[in-house]
This record gives structure tokens, C-alpha cells and sequence, in this order.
């Protein structure tokens, strides 16, 4: 007498349910867990996500030693009249002038700072800007002045060469975008748009027609004044 055989066991199928015990509602429960978010995952709110952007710097001036505005560029509508601007200036000054720290804090904005003897360097950037940013600029700026006024950084040779001032902040800044960072690059370019123009275009035409490679620095007299 033979013994009944044993009733074959119903494997369950890979990524599925057992067979006939409800597989499409189980699977379809299966497939929604796999889809979704890992659980304990936090969504970050839409306002919260900062886009990154290359508007770094806010504003850049600088102010003689009673707080007086000597050289000043805004780069966007923060402060959008001169009121505002010299109003944040002179809060800025107040609370930097005698403090030996680099880096504050006023009205939401990061400024980073630097004296030197009767004038006060500042580089002003949003709330989460990178202060190693700002700070390389502000020595960039520093630096190309010295270099510019023979490391006469002062109230008297700064006024006397307020032309070529401007034209050191338009090499590191344009429109908040940090162009440059090297005061050595700066202070080239600067010297080439202070050329007479004539000259200039004269001089880079007689180049061309001898095929001479080599240029010799020219610097107008009235770049070092």
C-alpha cells in the first residue's frame, strides 16, 4: 500500500506574495513602501534651500577716521538711497572703529574690516556668505591700494588718487561678482586702463607690425601722485 503523497509546499515568489493569498493587494502594498521616502527622511522646505549664486558682496567702502564716506559702491538695492547708505555707514563705524576683531555682524549683513592708519577698509556680504570670501577680497583691495600709493595708505594720498581707487574696486568687483582675488593681476589691468588711450592702441600696433613679444611697464605719472 503506498502512502499519499505529500502536498507540494507554494514558494513564495521573489518580490511578490504567496500564491493565492491576496497577491495583488500585497504586492501593491509592496510596491508603495519601495517607492516612497526612506522612513524617519525630513523634507526641507522650499523656503529654507539657499540657491547658490555669485552676487557675493553687498557693498564695499571706505570711510576716513571720523566715519566720513570716502570711496563707497552698492551692488544691489539693500540700501537704495544715499540716507540709508551713509546711515548704515555710520552704524558700521560705530560699532568697528574701536574693536581689534576683523569680522561683524550689523543688520543682517557679514562685514569683514580693516584699519589703516586714518582710513577703514569694509566688504559687506549677505548673512551666509562665506567670511574667507569677503576676507580675500578685502585683501585684495587693501593690498592693491598699498601697491597703487606706495604703501601710503592714508587718508591724503587715497584722496589724491581717488580715480585709480575706483578703478582697483571695478578689477575685484563687478556688479557683486568677485572678478579677482590677485592684487599683482589687479594692479596690471589697472595700469592698462589708465593709459592714455592713443598711446596705448599705438603702442600694442607697434608691437604687432615689429612682432616684438616684450612690453615695458608704462605707468602715468599721475598713477602715483
Amino acid at each position: 500500500m503506498q502512502k499519499a503523497g505529500a502536498r507540494p509546499r507554494q514558494h513564495d515568489h521573489p518580490g511578490g506574495t504567496a500564491r493565492g493569498q491576496g497577491g495583488g493587494c500585497g504586492g501593491g502594498a509592496r510596491e508603495d513602501q519601495t517607492v516612497g521616502a526612506p522612513a524617519g527622511a525630513m523634507e526641507i522646505p522650499a523656503g529654507l534651500m539657499l540657491e547658490p549664486s555669485l552676487y557675493t558682496v553687498k557693498a564695499i567702502f571706505i570711510l576716513d577716521s571720523f566715519g566720513q564716506r570716502l570711496l563707497a559702491k552698492y551692488y544691489d538695492d539693500t540700501f537704495p538711497s544715499i540716507k540709508e547708505q551713509k546711515n548704515f555707514e555710520r552704524n558700521v563705524f560705530n560699532k568697528t572703529y574701536k574693536t581689534d576683531s576683523e569680522i561683524a555682524f550689523l543688520e543682517g549683513l557679514t562685514i569683514v574690516y580693516k584699519s589703516s592708519i586714518d582710513l577703514f577698509f569694509y566688504v559687506v556680504g549677505s548673512p551666509h556668505e562665506n567670511e574667507l570670501m569677503l576676507m580675500s577680497v578685502l585683501t585684495c583691495l587693501f593690498e592693491s591700494l598699498s601697491h597703487m600709493l606706495r604703501k601710503n595708505v592714508e587718508k591724503r594720498t587715497l584722496v589724491e588718487n581717488m580715480d585709480g581707487a575706483f578703478l582697483v574696486v571695478d578689477e575685484i568687483v563687478d556688479g557683486g561678482v568677485i572678478l579677482e582675488s590677485d592684487p599683482q593681476q589687479v594692479i596690471q589691468k589697472v595700469h592698462f586702463r589708465m593709459l592714455p588711450e592713443p598711446a596705448a592702441y599705438g603702442f600694442v600696433l607697434f608691437d604687432y607690425i615689429t612682432g616684438n613679444s616684450e612690453q615695458n611697464e608704462i605707468v602715468p605719472e599721475r598713477f602715483y601722485k
